[in-house]
């Protein structure tokens, strides 16, 4: 009988683990990938962003306020301007930047960082000639930032640009729709306001964000990656005008005072959460046939957890399905990934010391 008992306590143990989260919410184990590795380059420090232009070249941020760009092919880095105004503050300094999508056209390179004694942040928006960054136009500034929490992804979706802000380690921000901290931002990619966002007159497109420092567009859908504080790390698709319950919640809504929280607030669950926390940073979503095994999945670069992670997606693009690491503790901290239009994945390490890029392939 004892031991009958002890079964069902168990049993329902790990149901209400389940159920809370703290398994981690794996929803399933993924197939092995052969892949291969290789440092493209190496002695850098802290890149940040890495975006693969149209180029053919893959376009980079280092957080002291440097974007080169690097040939895959050879390893060669050409500079192209480093931002005096950059201040490096903790975890700020110069962060995202992403490319217009009619770069030959349109050849402007959008930019987000930290500057000044009062510590804040701004997107600014460069244009590029001759192999150099000019014409600097401010789109964006006084936007709250610290030595911590600064979010500062950036995407452009529709025309529009979306920025990724942190709470700048003030929980007063993220439920204050008129603070631009802890929210994702959507602009014109002129720095005005679109007619069509939630609020009137405001940048904000939704709020109750802690730090998310990932985002990528998966069809008509975004799909953000964020810090949580000593749990729930989320993966969140970011949905117009709703709030993502950071402080009041962590993770999912299940604890009766954010269960109240949530109904009362329009708060979206995430798809996923991790306790402990990995600190999940840079992802994108590869469709490409080269790796038939990554086909439909997230790739999210994984700081604390020192690994890249896929996280496949179900054929509605609204669940995952199941999640597989990569490279754990071979290169470190991995800040961001991106992908070539052949279909290599790339990833850069965050280690400040001799950082590099490396390329993934078959």
């Amino acid at each position: 009988m004892r031991a009958i008992l002890l079964c069902l306590f168990v049993m329902l143990f790990v149901t209400a683990c389940k159920k809370n989260g703290d398994d981690n919410d794996d929803p399933g184990t993924l197939p092995d990938v052969e892949l291969k590795s290789k440092v493209v380059v190496s002695g850098l420090s802290f890149p940040w962003e890495m975006v693969y232009g149209p180029d053919n070249f893959i376009w980079f941020t280092e957080k002291a306020g440097k974007i080169s760009r690097l040939n895959p092919a050879n390893g060669q880095v050409t500079p192209l301007l480093t931002i005096s105004e950059v201040r490096t503050n903790g975890e700020g300094g110069l962060l995202g930047m992403t490319l217009h999508p009619d770069f030959t056209s349109n050849p402007y390179v959008y930019v987000v960082y930290g500057y000044g004694s009062t510590y804040k942040a701004k997107v600014v928006r460069y244009t590029y000639n001759g192999g150099n960054l000019t014409n600097p136009q401010v789109l964006l500034d006084q936007i709250p930032a610290a030595s911590i929490h600064n979010g500062s992804r950036l995407l452009i979706n529709g025309g529009k640009l979306f920025i990724s802000t942190g709470d700048a380690a003030d929980t007063g921000n993220p439920q204050n729709v008129n603070s631009l901290a802890g929210k994702i931002l959507r602009i014109n990619l002129d720095g005005s306001i679109p007619a069509d966002n939630p609020y009137p007159n405001n940048l904000v497109w939704s709020l109750g964000h802690r730090n998310a420092q990932g985002l990528t567009q998966v069809g008509n859908k975004i799909f953000s990656s964020e810090h949580g504080p000593d749990s729930d790390d989320e993966i969140n698709i970011i949905e117009k005008g709703r709030n993502y319950g950071w402080p009041n919640v962590k993770g999912f809504c299940n604890e009766s005072g954010e269960q109240s929280f949530c109904s009362s607030n329009n708060v979206v669950e995430p798809l996923i959460n991790w306790t402990p926390t990995i600190a999940p940073s840079g992802l994108a979503y590869y469709n490409s046939d080269y790796i038939p095994q990554f086909k439909n999945s997230l790739l999210l670069a994984v700081l604390k957890g020192t690994k890249l992670m896929q996280l496949k997606l179900d054929d509605a693009q609204t669940k995952i399905t199941g999640t597989k690491d990569f490279y754990v503790n071979t290169y470190g901290r991995i800040r961001a990934v991106c992908q070539s239009p052949e279909g290599k994945i790339y990833i850069c390490t965050s280690n400040g010391s001799d950082d590099k890029i490396v390329e993934i392939a078959k």
